[in-house]
């Protein structure tokens, strides 16, 4: 599973991309849903819970805590943004 980052998320992670794998590693289940995801994130860059909102993307679509993930959509975390 491929995550793209942008903003600040690409700057905590160091990366402009994350690859997950898409199989359990270390007795941790990969993420089913945006909220495991987020949770999965969390626990893995602790930096990314300090930020005030983060959206994500799948499929070029904003998604909700509940939705469904798969190895194969393209997921894009977005950080927030601030400017007037």
């Amino acid at each position: 599973m491929t995550i793209l980052l942008f903003g600040v998320t690409k700057d905590i992670v160091g990366s402009p991309s994350l690859s997950i794998p898409t199989s359990s590693v270390s007795g941790k289940s990969i993420p089913k849903t945006v909220k495991e995801l987020k949770v999965f994130l969390g626990n893995t860059y602790p930096e990314l819970n300090k930020l005030s909102s983060l959206a994500v993307a799948v499929n070029n679509n904003y998604a909700k805590d509940g939705d469904a993930i798969n190895s194969y959509d393209e997921i894009a975390l977005i950080p927030p943004v601030s400017g007037g």
